[in-house]
């Protein structure tokens, strides 16, 4: 089983990704219980751009126990996959899941900041936006006014007269 699964993480990577997800989609059908194998085969369906095909594999593997950076991975899936569809209430869920999870995942931010814009929340998606930058920038002009955009990261309505 685990040759099969390298063999189509490398298809994947080497631009054969219709063959992996072929493959990896016989592992489910296999291996149905598999909370790796459905997030993998999750992947390949998202890597194909049949992002509702990969929704029901990514909800298994977590459901499945996945645990780890691949939870972490599951969860940016699940969650840019239901932006993606226009399901914006589920993505926020999943991605407030995974903040609470792994609140020091900032790619997890990012990515609920895109669904925050799609709920018209766009100050929270600013703030949250803003937050990460100066967390995570080595850009020293950036660097140079963290603590004041960070101040104001979260009042971008308000004005001072």
């Amino acid at each position: 089983m685990q040759i099969e699964i390298d063999k189509a993480i490398e298809m994947r990577k080497t631009g054969k990704q219709k063959e992996s997800n072929e493959l990896l989609i016989k592992l489910v059908d296999e291996y149905p219980n598999d909370a790796f194998i459905n997030y993998q085969c999750a992947w390949s369906f998202d890597v194909l751009g049949l992002e509702s095909k990969a929704v029901s594999y990514y909800e298994n593997a977590i459901q499945l126990g996945l645990s780890g950076k691949d939870l972490e991975g599951a969860i940016i899936g699940l969650g840019s996959t239901y932006r993606t569809l226009g399901e914006y209430a589920k993505s926020e869920e999943i991605f407030q899941k995974g903040i609470d999870l792994y609140p020091n995942n900032e790619a997890i931010k990012v990515f609920y900041a895109m669904t925050l814009y799609n709920l018209k929340e766009h100050g929270r998606a600013m703030e949250l936006l803003l937050n990460s930058l100066i967390e995570t920038t080595t850009n020293e002009e950036i660097l140079d006014y963290k603590k004041a955009i960070g101040f104001y990261s979260d009042k971008l309505d308000q004005t001072w007269t």
